[in-house]
């Protein structure tokens, strides 16, 4: 198991692609912190990841609120004393143009997607420096490199949190700590169940693999990036996207 024994956050832990990604770590022999808003379905994942021969626990954690985030910290510790690595997973939407985007609209998404993932790996920095390692996986997205209509905060963040990762490899990479990014395509999420099939299918269209990403295919990325197989991986940003962007 190429993550035996390290020890994981992931945030927005509860459904689509940290769901997966928690399921993925655990089975690759890693000790999880579930971290979501949504305790009960946060809680779901941990006890399958329990059931399924690994170590998981479930928190509450709003990424907006430091005091929430230092209580999960200060458990992690105290239950498994040493914190591997951080997947800044946890993102929100807000879509609509510019011309029709409200300060609360942008703002956020900001503190959220942005803001959040500042100050999870501030609560972890320290951590990580005491022991000499530790990985950084920010979410991105290809919006975030891109560009896409309706979008100016989402966009805005994940191309912020690429910015985030490559500085932080810059300044803690001399510490034994790498820090990377990873960049999404359409992937098939609950986030896409408000949107007309007509919509979904266009971009099935532009992948040029005519269909979704799973929510798996990310997890992969991040578990290899997370593994000592990338141990030389550091300060990049890796399309899991089928192609569309080509």
């Amino acid at each position: 198991m190429r993550l035996a024994d390290k020890v994981s956050i992931i945030t927005g832990g509860a459904q689509g692609i940290g769901e997966a990604t928690a399921l993925k770590f655990g089975k690759e022999g890693a000790k999880v912190a579930v971290c979501d808003v949504n305790l009960p379905q946060a809680q779901a994942v941990a006890e399958a990841i329990v059931k399924a021969g690994g170590e998981a626990l479930a928190f509450k954690v709003d990424v907006t609120d430091n005091a929430a985030i230092a209580t999960m910290v200060a458990a992690v510790m105290a239950k498994w004393g040493r914190i591997d690595t951080l997947v800044n997973n946890a993102g929100i939407l807000a879509d609509t143009q510019l011309k029709k985007m409200t300060e609360e609209q942008f703002d956020r998404v900001i503190n959220v997607n942005l803001k959040g993932t500042y100050n999870c790996t501030r609560a972890v920095v320290d951590i990580m420096l005491t022991q000499g390692s530790g990985c950084i996986l920010n979410a991105s997205s290809i919006v975030g490199l891109y560009g896409n209509f309706g979008q100016t905060n989402y966009a805005a963040t994940k191309w912020a949190v690429i910015g985030m990762a490559k500085t932080w490899a810059k300044e803690l990479g001399p510490k034994g700590i790498r820090a990377n990014a990873v960049a999404p395509g359409f992937v098939a999420t609950p986030i896409l169940s408000s949107m007309p099939e007509k919509v979904i299918k266009m971009m099935e269209e532009k992948v040029p693999l005519r269909r979704l990403g799973r929510p798996e295919e990310i997890a992969n990325a991040y578990a290899w990036l997370a593994s000592d197989e990338a141990s030389y991986v550091n300060g990049v940003v890796i399309e899991v996207s089928g192609g569309c962007v080509l």
